[in-house]
């Protein structure tokens, strides 16, 4: 069954960070997101301009509603609007249909643009989560704000302290355990940018999701860093303060369990021709090695292709490349010079193909399949 994450949190109109955050990460790692919303908030890339805190009775009618019908395999709380509703959250999580749901746990205080998100009363209040949650998730200021280390352990859930507001270029992530101390730490170089709205949100609801689908917590937060960090790189830049993350970018990253295909390295012979041609066939050079004859491409999926000089003889596979818009781009490709074997046609087993080969001789097949490439109506 697929992972059902519930999410208690608050409303980003930027879509930035909150449910708006929640909801891209947990679908972008094959989960189904569900929401209780604890406060509206206009907010964008600039601040937060307004706040209007749900009424606890309906955040909790939220919670009725998907747990009677869906269920509910991992919760993820974030902004939590009052310190009734944390306390009245706190209570319904140990409740007998929701006591086996893993807890993870951010303490929203202040936003990435530095507007206060949770008053001193609803902080105090954040101690009845600490004792349902199974890990908390606080960045420094969060951490100190709690009262340390030792206070949050004394709950007896796991803490993972999220070293992105600590100085310099190395970025520190450590999971503690109580009566054990550190029992985990990740290090990776600081990814310069101003894009980073939502990076907590994120975190949660991957740890979350990871959760959800069964991942013992280490791995669990070890893919929500990859996760993390690759929005960070591919974040789209928008907006005139603390722009959002690119969570829609992230996919064909290693991020499912199992084989994914992925990569497929061809072999060249002409490496100068090799790398002509599929750059006008579309896909975009992300590694240039000439001394080595090695070029690797990218693909609009997100799936990369690469040619090696040497690399065995060429002929003995054929790569698919998919397109929505098969007859356009073939017409495309062959204003431009590219020759083709066979032109786009329908075959009986319901796609639509052209065929051609690369300077090495490889064999290409340029498709439209639809629905048919994963739900042919013979699938088994």
């Amino acid at each position: 069954m697929i992972a059902r994450v519930l999410i208690i949190a608050g409303s980003d109109s930027g879509g930035g960070a909150g449910v708006q955050a929640d909801i891209k990460t947990v679908t972008m790692l094959g989960g189904h997101a569900m929401t209780a919303i604890t406060a509206i908030t206009a907010q964008n890339t600039l601040g937060v301009q307004g706040v209007h805190p749900i009424p606890t009775d309906m955040v909790l009618q939220q919670i009725d509603s998907v747990m009677t019908d869906i269920g509910v395999d991992a919760v993820k709380i974030g902004m939590i609007g009052s310190a009734e509703t944390a306390a009245a959250v706190a209570a319904r999580l140990t409740q007998p249909d929701l006591a086996q749901a893993a807890v993870v746990f951010d303490p929203v205080m202040v936003a990435t643009s530095g507007s206060v998100l949770a008053e001193a009363a609803t902080i105090d209040a954040f101690r009845a989560l600490l004792n349902r949650a199974m890990v908390a998730t606080p960045n420094l200021p969060e951490l100190d704000a709690l009262g340390g280390e030792g206070a949050v352990l004394a709950h007896g859930c796991s803490l993972l302290i999220k070293g992105g507001h600590a100085e310099g270029e190395t970025i520190i992530d450590r999971l503690l355990e109580t009566g054990e101390g550190e029992v985990a730490r990740w290090e990776a170089p600081r990814i310069e940018t101003r894009h980073s709205h939502g990076t907590g949100c994120t975190l949660a609801s991957a740890i979350a999701t990871g959760l959800a689908q069964g991942m013992p917590l280490e791995p669990a937060i070890a893919r929500a860093r990859d996760l993390v960090r690759l929005a960070l790189l591919d974040a789209p830049g928008l907006g005139a303060g603390h722009g959002p993350m690119g969570q829609q970018c992230v996919r064909n990253d290693g991020l499912f369990t199992g084989p994914a295909l992925n990569q497929i390295t061809l072999p060249a012979s002409d490496y100068a021709a090799s790398v002509a041609f599929y750059r006008q066939m579309g896909l975009t050079l992300i590694v240039d090695s000439p001394d080595n004859g090695y070029a690797r491409f990218e693909a609009a999926n997100g799936v990369t292709l690469s040619i090696h000089v040497g690399d065995g003889a060429a002929g003995g596979s054929t790569t698919y490349l998919e397109s929505g818009a098969l007859d356009a781009w073939v017409a495309y490709l062959a204003r431009r010079g590219v020759r083709f074997e066979q032109m786009p046609q329908d075959d009986s087993w319901g796609w639509r193909e052209a065929r051609l080969s690369d300077p090495a001789g490889n064999r290409l097949c340029l498709y439209q399949a639809g629905e048919y490439r994963r739900y042919p109506p013979w699938r088994i």
